[in-house]
């Protein structure tokens, strides 16, 4: 057993197949096969079962991955105790779309200026999702809102959103939950913090929504609620990075109701030196744009 087969391991499992994995080493299948099939010999087990023309991990695979990430880890690690510390590799980071549209571009911007021999490598998803992605080490750290204290995480407040209400031009205006009552919620799956904040802003009226749409983009629930679909929460720094917003009424929550705060997430004690260089980019970030 070796590391390249270890990380060719990880690959499959994180791409679910070989013919993504192939793509994502720049590979030909035919060799990732062999080299599962080689790993597989080399542990006298069978890591992947084969159900409807997909790969899944087998027990023993399921058992497997856990070491086989903490091998690669610890192999990073040394490598980069050798290095002297200097940011480098893969940094995998997990974000709200919102966050990755509006606070993240420059951001990035600078962190890749500064640490050329770092990729990163975003994932999207809900709160609930990446909280789920950092603890099973999927992403070393994520950017999630109203974060609440787990004793696995570490959390880094970053920035403060304001969520607005939009809704069509031809609404009439939104002054309370009453005002909405009939109309259909347009938000991101469950598992989305700001679809919470909504559900509990409709609670606090006793409204409770007949119909919700589900989209998982921003630029899709805008044109949505622009076309008369229905009413969303936003956070106003994305409705700035988007066209169409002309054509929504914004409807602000009032004080003290609209503030969502973003956070970093890691795992305590699993800091690389690529995830401490973007720690140290997003506190001194955060300082300037905290009240955007």
């Amino acid at each position: 057993m070796d590391f390249a087969a270890l990380q060719v391991f990880k690959a499959v499992v994180d791409a679910g197949g070989i013919s993504a994995a192939a793509k994502k080493l720049h590979r030909v299948q035919s060799n990732v096969t062999t080299r599962i099939q080689q790993l597989e010999a080399s542990l006298g087990t069978q890591l992947f079962v084969r159900e409807k023309g997909r790969l899944h991990l087998s027990p023993a695979g399921e058992l497997f991955l856990n070491y086989a990430e903490a091998l690669l880890k610890l192999s990073q690690q040394a490598r980069d105790a050798v290095s002297g510390g200097v940011p480098r590799g893969v940094l995998r980071i997990g974000t709200l779309e919102s966050t990755a549209a509006s606070r993240l571009p420059p951001l990035l911007s600078r962190y890749h200026k500064k640490y050329p021999a770092v990729r990163v490598e975003l994932t999207t998803g809900t709160t609930d999702a990446l909280v789920e992605a950092v603890l099973n080490r999927k992403v070393e750290a994520a950017f999630v809102a109203e974060c609440t204290a787990r004793a696995q995480l570490e959390i880094m407040p970053t920035f403060t959103e304001e969520l607005v209400l939009i809704a069509p031009k031809s609404h009439p205006k939104v002054h309370r939950p009453q005002d909405v009552r009939a109309d259909t919620i347009i938000s991101f799956p469950s598992g989305c913090t700001y679809r919470r904040l909504l559900q509990a802003w409709l609670g606090a009226g006793d409204v409770v929504p007949e119909k919700t749409l589900e989209l998982s983009s921003y630029h899709a629930i805008v044109a949505c609620v622009a076309s008369g679909t229905g009413i969303a929460f936003a956070p106003r720094s994305v409705l700035e990075t988007i066209r169409g917003t002309r054509d929504v009424s914004v409807y602000p929550l009032g004080t003290g109701k609209g503030k969502a705060v973003t956070s970093l997430i890691w795992r305590k004690g699993e800091s690389s030196p690529a995830l401490k260089a973007m720690q140290a980019e997003v506190a001194g970030n955060g300082k300037t744009t905290r009240n955007r």
